[in-house]
């Protein structure tokens, strides 16, 4: 990956809002992977959500599991973080959206049937996150300066050793 790719990749100009959507979202993302993962927050750790997963069709219900668990999980730490938020969010949205019509469609919107419209808010705010990046106070900002401040990422590099 090239230095101007990765600079867009991570650069964002959202402001302190940003913060104030990933750290929350990041949160709960992370201690969802971590009850699917580990059995933390009375979940059922690897072994018995793929069991589940394998119940309701998500084949292989281990490999889903993992999967999923570590979406949320490892994404949700980066979106604290505001490390690599972009793919992070990006995947934590396409979780959410497995989960919204794999398992909470058929209950309709609301949460006290087992809808999906948590799901659907953690899918809204990944998406405004995949869109929009870390903002202010992330890792990203501190990568994407020192990237941009090792070379310009603008100007071609055969342009650079002219100066």
């Amino acid at each position: 990956m090239n230095k101007q790719t990765l600079h867009k990749l991570l650069k964002s100009d959202a402001g302190i809002a940003a913060l104030a959507l990933r750290v929350p979202v990041g949160i709960i993302l992370a201690a969802h992977g971590a009850q699917k993962l580990f059995g933390w927050f009375g979940g059922y750790g690897l072994e018995g959500t793929g069991q589940w997963m394998a119940s309701i069709g998500l084949e292989p219900g281990y490999l889903m599991a993992l999967l999923a668990g570590s979406a949320e999980f490892f994404g949700g730490l980066a979106l604290v973080l505001g490390l690599l938020t972009r793919p992070a969010a990006a995947v934590s949205a396409f979780t959410m959206l497995v989960a919204i019509f794999s398992v909470h469609f058929e209950h309709g919107l609301f949460l006290t049937n087992n809808g999906y419209e948590f799901a659907l808010a953690m899918f809204a705010a990944t998406v405004a996150l995949t869109i929009q990046g870390a903002g202010s106070y992330a890792a990203d900002n501190v990568i994407a300066k020192n990237v941009a401040g090792s070379a310009s990422v603008n100007e071609p590099s055969h342009l650079k050793q002219a100066a």
